[in-house]
């Protein structure tokens, strides 16, 4: 049964049309931010009426205004009592905009409820402003006014939207139904709803997304930055009696993976301009130690820092739109494989490759290569976030110190003498393999600082006092101490060694080698006149040693 005009016409009559209200919550705190006024009708014979069905026929026979006015009065009525800041919001049909009294009538109606104009927000449709932008204009300088905030709704369904926003001082833009219920499934929809938010953010407008029924649709809206929603996932519009429960209900719970807001925080607070962003996030895009950049799914570079096109030999804008193989085709076959398994979702951390690096104007180019595939709302791959290391230098470091190593060893063992490498912590790394026999100890425990325990207990403060002044100040080691041999005897040893600083002056190395004294050459008593201390007694003081010596 469809209505008809005079049906219209009765329930205006008799006053049968009443306001129902949706809640309007913010996505990231949950809380109740406000509600919007929407008309219902409950026909005898057909039930509950959809408004397009009877607003439409009131708008083109005249009776949109009362039919404003009566919904208006009763919704203005129902919430007076409402706490502040909750906000109260209707829509405005097109034939209304054209009305240079609407502002008028709609003050005097919030006035006789005494509901706070500075709470009401004023939505516009898209096709409103059509007709007349002028008086449109004119209407909404007016409402702004009085106080009240105004919303352009249905944004991206109707015409020339842009020109819209600039043409009038909208506060709110809401996103439209249509976008929110498809985002899920449709990734055009999510680019739209996207860049929506991100239009609303650049003119320091707050965003609201429309008939959000599933938390994955607000989850995905809050990532995104829209900071109000309305739908059924928070509440379907009620009647002014529900109004207290409403109000008193608990804040609705947001995602649990998002941080808890901070008091006067607000997304728009930070995101609101965006060439501030983006130049931030430019500086420390090409202030990082490392090179950086995106790849789409196509290995297209998308971003790249000024670091990684210096490592590639080319400008930062050579490297737009082309691929990374056309940059580095000679790499490429190394790294295609890791690149084509990030774009199917593995993650990749310090890959080393090598290549010759003339370019660079050195011999050759070692780094470290870092893929993370990006993924979007829907949790689908775009593209690669690339991180280069250079780890050239260190490298050749290392390899700089085992040359060095060697020839210390070979130098030293050539002299008879047994040699020694300690690392900057005190760490042996080489103890000599006469040194490990004459201590009756495997290599392993000659490493790190087991090479103190076969020392005489009577001698071990000494040394550990002497090591932990070297390390400390850089002073050469000279040390004269018992160790206790594979023949079960103590013998004298001297140890002696120098360290070696690196170009910033630290130190990155000691060599030094051991002697057995000849007895002769000690004042006191003879090695062989001291008693024996038992193993046991030796071996304890490991780890108080290796605690003492990193100190």
């Amino acid at each position: 049964m469809l209505v008809e005009l005079a049906d219209v016409r009765r329930v205006l009559e008799t006053e049968k049309l009443v306001p129902c209200f949706q809640p309007i919550v913010e996505l990231r705190t949950g809380r109740l931010s406000g509600f919007e006024i929407l008309a219902r009708w409950n026909h005898p014979q057909i039930g509950p009426v959809l408004p397009p069905n009877f607003i439409s026929l009131a708008e083109n026979n005249g009776l949109i205004e009362l039919l404003m006015h009566q919904v208006l009065r009763q919704a203005f009525l129902s919430a007076s009592l409402l706490p502040a800041p909750l906000t109260l919001s209707f829509n405005v049909s097109p034939s209304q905009l054209q009305n240079l009294e609407l502002p008028t009538q709609v003050r005097l109606a919030a006035e006789a409820a005494g509901f706070p104009l500075a709470r009401l927000k004023i939505e516009v449709t898209e096709t409103a402003l059509l007709h007349n932008i002028d008086c449109a204009r004119i209407i909404a300088l007016e409402f702004k006014a009085m106080g009240c905030r105004l919303s352009l709704d249905d944004f991206g369904t109707g015409y020339s939207s842009l020109s819209h926003l600039q043409a009038l001082p909208f506060d709110e833009l809401k996103i439209d139904r249509t976008f929110i219920s498809s985002m899920t499934d449709t990734r055009e929809s999510r680019k739209i709803v996207a860049s929506t938010v991100g239009l609303g953010h650049s003119l320091g407008l707050t965003t609201i997304a429309e008939g959000i029924e599933t938390e994955e649709q607000a989850d995905m809206l809050l990532w995104l930055g829209c900071e109000l929603g309305q739908g059924w996932l928070y509440g379907r519009p009620s009647p002014a009696s529900q109004l207290a429960v409403i109000v008193a209900a608990p804040d609705r719970a947001t995602a649990a993976t998002l941080p808890a807001p901070v008091d006067g925080w607000t997304p728009s607070s930070l995101e609101a301009l965006p060439v501030q962003r983006l130049a931030q996030l430019q500086a420390i895009y090409d202030g990082a130690p490392v090179g950086l950049c995106f790849l789409d799914c196509g290995l297209r570079y998308v971003s790249i820092n000024k670091r990684l096109a210096e490592m590639n030999g080319a400008s930062v804008a050579a490297h737009m739109g082309r691929t990374a193989q056309q940059m580095m085709p000679e790499l490429f076959p190394t790294v295609e494989p890791y690149l084509r398994r990030a774009l199917a979702g593995e993650a990749f951390l310090k890959i080393e490759v090598q290549r010759r690096a003339s370019t660079l104007g050195k011999l050759d180019w070692t780094a470290q290569l870092s893929y993370q595939p990006v993924l979007d709302e829907a949790n689908e791959v775009i593209g690669i976030s690339v991180a280069v290391a250079d780890v050239t230098d260190i490298k050749r470091t290392e390899a700089s110190l085992r040359e060095s190593d060697e020839r210390q060893l070979q130098s030293v063992e050539f002299r008879d003498l047994v040699p020694w490498i300690m690392d900057a912590d005190g760490n042996s790394l080489h103890g000599g393999t006469r040194w490990v026999a004459s201590a009756s100890l495997t290599e392993n425990p000659v490493r790190n600082l087991g090479w103190l325990e076969p020392l005489h207990a009577d001698d071990h403060d000494k040394v550990m006092a002497t090591l932990s002044d070297a390390l400390r100040t850089g002073k050469p080691i000279d040390i004269e101490y018992r160790a206790l041999t594979i023949d079960g005897e103590w013998r004298w040893m001297r140890s002696r060694g120098s360290p070696r600083f690196g170009p910033s002056g630290e130190i990155i190395r000691w060599y030094g080698s051991v002697e057995e004294l000849d007895p002769r050459e000690r004042n006191g008593k003879h090695p062989a006149e001291i008693e024996r201390t038992p193993s046991t007694s030796i071996g304890t003081t490991r780890q108080a040693t290796r605690s003492q010596a990193t100190q």
